[in-house]
């Protein structure tokens, strides 16, 4: 069990009441910026609660509304790593949660949206990039229980006690987090939901990228089969590029487009409508290669934001991360996803020689394929501006094999009392189906429903269908 946290700090706190009767309470605090050592300074974490605005005939009496207000939580956990929350009024939770009786409480994790989140000028204000490396290091998912358990004792701490714990939903990476909570502080927990969101905590980034580039092929099997056209254009774009001085073409926020840049936008494959994403872009790069010799600025506007790494740092900095779940004993990451990918033929691109030689070495006839959810030292030089910076410190992150603790407790796991929901897809591009399963098996209690019919992004682009099953495993016993 994780050591106790004190109590976050709220600093500020502004009450509104938005379009569809909603009363929303943004909120601030300060928690520490390194929970072992309090003394290191703080950072702010924002987030914003939820409850039905109601306008009752009679109005409540002050007890009434001081019910209300102390309605059970649930805190919504973004996946990423790296992403704030978007506003309630959008988020597709926030209906069926208040329906449920839940206020709900969307918190963005420390580094994302505001609190505190993390850029070029912040870790570079920490000093070389051994100092940049220590302080992103604090960004991972133990420092998020951390706060998340400091926040619960803030928020609840006139509750009455069977009211203290809250409820989590965890999705993608927000699962990830889920599945540490659970590791360290149980006792803060009602129950947990999680989509797309069984970590794969007994496997290194090695294994999980061998896994991932698999479901990856095909999808861009599928990807060519739904648009047989887009071989000889996709060779064609990326040929373009390769013919500008050190195949280099600037892009409108400073970065640089390459061709292996461009082969990444196959991370849209694992969404809902990610390869019709993909080739509306292409078919647009296309049309400007026709009409003008050139891309034009909109389109490579619209290229850049399907990689969204210079607007959410700790993605691209902290992805491979994610996968060194002991403090010591796993290898370091070393860019994973590089290394498993040149050890694979279809994504050759990867090589030394890079795009030209592979165009060189293969048929016109054969597509070249999109990576996926990986993250290449490309990403980073020369592909951009706000990261570029910060490359020396990605390199001492991905040489690292100490770190502060353990993410998960297998025994914690194993004798786990807290009520678990999930969701798995069979088909999901980034978290490894097989993987999933191994990690269910670890986790005593947890009911899963497992299906082929949804996507990674289902929460999102099926959302009334996801949460309808996955608060029907709570509500339905099977005895």
């Amino acid at each position: 069990m994780a050591s106790a946290v004190q109590a976050a700090r709220l600093v500020s706190r502004k009450a509104h009441v938005l379009p569809g009767q909603l009363h929303v309470t943004e909120l601030f605090f300060e928690v520490p910026k390194n929970h072992a050592r309090p003394e290191a300074g703080t950072l702010k974490l924002f987030g914003r609660s939820v409850r039905k605005h109601e306008r009752p005939v009679v109005p409540l009496s002050g007890s009434e509304l001081a019910s209300k207000e102390k309605l059970p939580y649930l805190v919504y956990l973004e996946g990423g790593p790296g992403f704030g929350n978007q506003d309630p009024q959008s988020h597709p939770l926030t209906e069926v949660a208040l329906n449920r009786g839940y206020q709900v409480l969307y918190l963005d994790s420390r580094g994302t949206g505001l609190s505190t989140p993390i850029n070029a000028d912040t870790v570079l204000a920490q000093g070389g990039p051994q100092e940049q490396a220590d302080y992103l290091k604090l960004f991972r998912a133990n420092s998020i229980v951390r706060d998340l358990e400091a926040v619960r004792l803030c928020l609840t701490e006139d509750f009455d006690d069977d009211k203290k714990p809250w409820s989590i939903f965890g999705h993608s990476f927000g699962g990830f987090v889920g599945l540490t909570y659970l590791s360290k502080y149980p006792q803060g927990l009602r129950e947990v939901f999680l989509t797309g969101g069984l970590a794969p905590i007994r496997r290194t980034a090695d294994k999980v990228y061998a896994a991932t580039y698999k479901k990856v092929t095909q999808r861009n099997v599928a990807y060519y089969k739904k648009y047989p056209e887009d071989v000889a254009t996709v060779r064609h774009l990326a040929a373009h590029i390769e013919s500008h001085p050190d195949g280099r073409i600037p892009l409108p926020s400073g970065g640089q487009l390459t061709a292996q840049l461009f082969l990444t936008l196959g991370l849209a494959f694992g969404g809902h409508g990610g390869l019709d994403e993909v080739h509306s872009l292409v078919l647009r790069l296309a049309a400007d290669l026709d009409q003008f010799g050139r891309f034009t600025r909109g389109s490579l506007g619209a290229l850049e934001a399907r990689i969204p790494f210079d607007a959410h740092p700790i993605y691209a900095l902290l992805h491979e991360a994610i996968y060194n779940r002991l403090a010591r004993g796993a290898p370091a990451t070393n860019w994973a996803a590089l290394r498993v990918g040149q050890t694979l033929r279809q994504f050759g691109w990867l090589a030394a020689g890079g795009v030209t030689d592979f165009l060189r070495a293969t048929a016109a006839s054969e597509p070249l394929y999109f990576a996926g959810e990986m993250v290449y030292p490309f990403h980073l030089d020369p592909g951009s501006a706000e990261l570029r910076p910060l490359r020396d410190a990605a390199e001492v992150l991905a040489a690292e094999d100490e770190w502060d603790e353990d993410l998960y407790d297998e025994a914690q796991l194993a004798r786990n009392e807290v009520p678990v929901y999930a969701l798995s897809y069979v088909d999901d591009m980034y978290v490894d189906f097989e993987f999933a399963r191994e990690t269910a098996s670890l986790v005593r209690g947890i009911k899963v429903h497992e299906t082929n019919g949804w996507y990674h992004d289902a929460v999102r682009s099926k959302s009334a269908e996801v949460l309808a099953a996955i608060f029907k495993l709570r509500d339905d016993d099977i005895d």
